[in-house]
């Protein structure tokens, strides 16, 4: 089963350049399902119902989120109603609307995707260890995927190791930077540390760079705007064993405006 991630959606202009290209790349690399993490899919910050719908429409299968999940008070319905939208599992239950992990069944198999956010430099929420722990032991399916949305390199890394051979493969998100440290470790989990940003390739992480530098110069509050410009998105492939649930093939991707760059594949 071949299962494409897709690094945070950007904006209108993110959600647009996305359905420009994905699918096609669904069609050229035979993607059965496809997550993409949605949470600043709003302009402006956040995920709203239009964006969710738009991302739904242009062909993710199930969208994830990260610290600005609730952002937006009109999309808390959505996330009560819509099986597919996730928010960080280690959220509050009961306090949060919402789910953090989802079984996508296509009759011959099942897929479950998991989000999880982490606690480094990140909103304290509850530990994500005992939350992934808690998920693992309902989930009876070998296909486990899991969107890790954290902000420290050492923290998403950790985990991996702590999860390998347990879940199919695992990708980080949140910090919009695609590294190129794509692998499958030891035990067959297939990992990515940050797989990117769907969004304006000039631009801060989605940001417009001169409000980006006054910020940081000034150290006064700015508001930032979307850049425009040339886009692309950031993505990677994961090939999954029916069979075993282990990774043996992934392709970190990057495609630009008018481009398609497929860099670097590892086997297992």
């Amino acid at each position: 089963m071949n299962i494409l991630a897709i690094g945070d959606v950007v904006g209108s202009i993110g959600c647009r350049f996305l359905r420009e290209k994905l699918p096609l790349l669904k069609k050229d690399e035979k993607i059965d399902l496809v997550i993409a993490n949605g949470e600043n899919s709003a302009d402006g910050n956040g995920i709203t119902p239009a964006s969710a719908e738009f991302l739904f429409s242009s062909g993710v299968d199930i969208i994830t989120a990260g610290n600005h999940t609730f952002r937006r008070k009109e999309s808390y319905p959505l996330f009560d109603r819509e099986a597919c939208l996730l928010r960080p599992a280690n959220f509050p239950d009961g306090t949060t609307p919402g789910h953090g992990y989802t079984v996508y069944d296509f009759g011959r198999n099942r897929v479950a995707v998991i989000n999880l956010m982490g606690c480094m430099y990140m909103e304290s929420l509850n530990d994500p260890y005992i939350t992934i722990e808690n998920i693992l032991k309902k989930i009876d399916t070998k296909m486990i995927i899991l969107d890790f949305h954290a902000e420290a390199t050492a923290e998403k890394i950790a985990m991996a190791y702590y999860l390998d051979g347990r879940i199919s493969a695992m990708f980080g998100t949140h910090t919009h930077v695609q590294t190129a440290d794509e692998q499958i470790l030891e035990n067959g989990t297939g990992y990515i540390t940050d797989v990117g940003m769907t969004g304006p390739c000039r631009s801060v992480l989605g940001v417009k760079p001169e409000l980006a530098i006054k910020k940081f110069k000034e150290k006064l509050p700015v508001r930032f705007d979307l850049a425009d410009g040339k886009c692309k998105m950031e993505c990677i492939k994961f090939t999954i064993d029916d069979r075993t649930g282990k990774t043996s093939f992934l392709k970190r991707i990057k495609m630009e405006q008018d481009d398609k760059k497929l860099i670097n594949s590892l086997h297992k």
